[in-house]
């Protein structure tokens, strides 16, 4: 095995999950120059079939399928797996924006894009989740996150969170205590791209209370920083 073959070897497998022929070509040839190992499919049947035989370390997802809504592969995707996933998509409306976030897509890309700024941001998703399975354990009150196994749990129940949720708790954690500005979060957790984009962070902060809080406030994880950030505190009940 020469040097070249070995460096491909070491590439992240991503599934390309596209119905128009030469984007996902484009998408193909794009990501193998790149040491990518590239599958295909371009009907959410195919997405699926792929998927039970293996799940790729990326997945790169059109909405528009032949068969089917790419959100409602998303909805299943998220409940068995926590694979990064890029949204592609002609629907650049901010509600569908919004949907794909909540069921937990890393990332959205609106068509057309560039090369570059695709490659950019599947780099930025591999890491994120790359950085998820250092062997840490973190705890903050009856809060606790397991890092090698991937696991947050609450006063000794296992809170299901996606991929974008994992990594802002992560942040959080990291800090307890302390202010973390909106464009710290979102340098930490989705990249210098996303500096300027409060939105994704709101979203994902507002899940990730739902899901930690209680829901007389008594138990309130996150704090509100007016115009600053947010920090992460134990909840201090009276």
């Amino acid at each position: 095995m020469n040097l070249m073959t070995q460096e491909r070897s070491r590439g992240a497998n991503v599934l390309v999950v596209e119905d128009d022929w030469p984007i996902r070509h484009l998408l193909k040839v794009s990501l193998s120059a790149h040491n990518y190992d590239v599958s295909e499919a371009e009907t959410c049947q195919e997405a699926v079939r792929h998927l039970s035989r293996h799940v790729p370390d990326l997945l790169l997802l059109d909405l528009g399928l032949p068969d089917g809504s790419g959100i409602e592969l998303l909805r299943r995707l998220r409940q068995e797996h926590s694979t990064p996933v890029i949204v592609l998509s002609v629907q650049g409306a901010e509600s569908t924006k919004i949907e794909a976030l909540d069921l937990g897509a890393d990332d959205y890309l609106t068509k057309p894009f560039s090369v570059d700024e695709l490659l950019a941001r599947v780099r930025a998703a591999l890491r994120r989740s790359k950085s998820l399975h250092a062997p840490t354990l973190l705890t903050c009150g009856d809060l606790e996150l397991d890092m090698e196994r991937r696991l947050v749990s609450l006063a000794g129940r296992e809170v299901s969170l996606t991929p974008n949720e994992f990594s802002l708790l992560l942040a959080f954690m990291r800090n307890q205590e302390r202010v973390l500005t909106h464009r710290q979060l979102l340098k930490e957790v989705w990249g210098e791209g996303y500096l300027e984009d409060s939105h994704v962070l709101r979203v994902n902060v507002c899940n990730l209370r739902r899901k930690l809080n209680s829901p007389d406030g008594k138990r309130n994880y996150i704090k509100t920083e007016p115009g600053v950030g947010y920090r992460l505190c134990l909840p201090r009940v009276a």
